[in-house]
């Protein structure tokens, strides 16, 4: 069986926007480019949420984002998951005007998905961010699904 991961959407976003000039952000969309084409050897899921986000904003971006979107499969946003997102904040591990962030982790930690990849560093993927979040997953009785980055993911090129 394949791993599973869930796809948050800073990742199509920086899959799909155009070549920035910032070195650290560019380095981001090469990784992201890369990660991207291994996903075959993973199970991939998003959600609705994802879909969402993904579609606000420039009308060609957002078309771009969902092209890359239409083959994954989308997970129920329950009311379980619903609930975990509300724990997710009431708990302190999510900002309350990051409620979208909180259903990120709720939604794959609902599904036992076992990684949640994201570029969202302020919010969900750093180390007082990521301790607190599991805390509260786990509290729930759920698993919490490691929080990394593309570049984590991937681990170091040999080359």
């Amino acid at each position: 069986m394949k791993p599973s991961v869930y796809i948050e959407t800073t990742v199509v976003s920086y899959l799909t926007a155009r070549p920035s000039k910032n070195i650290v952000v560019a380095g981001h969309q090469a990784v992201t480019r890369d990660f991207w084409k291994r996903l075959a050897d993973y199970e991939a899921f998003i959600s609705e949420l994802v879909i969402e986000e993904a579609g606000k904003g420039d009308e060609l971006a957002a078309e771009s984002r969902l092209q890359e979107l239409e083959e994954f499969e989308s997970l129920e946003i329950d009311s379980d998951c619903r609930a975990l997102a509300k724990d997710l904040i009431e708990d302190g591990a999510v900002p309350a005007e990051y409620a979208d962030d909180a259903a990120h982790i709720a939604i794959a930690s609902v599904h036992a998905v076992e990684s949640i990849v994201t570029w969202n560093f302020k919010h969900i993927n750093n180390p007082a961010t990521r301790a607190r979040i599991r805390t509260s997953v786990e509290k729930r009785g759920y698993t919490c699904p490691e929080i990394c980055s593309p570049d984590e993911y991937l681990g170091e090129d040999d080359d």
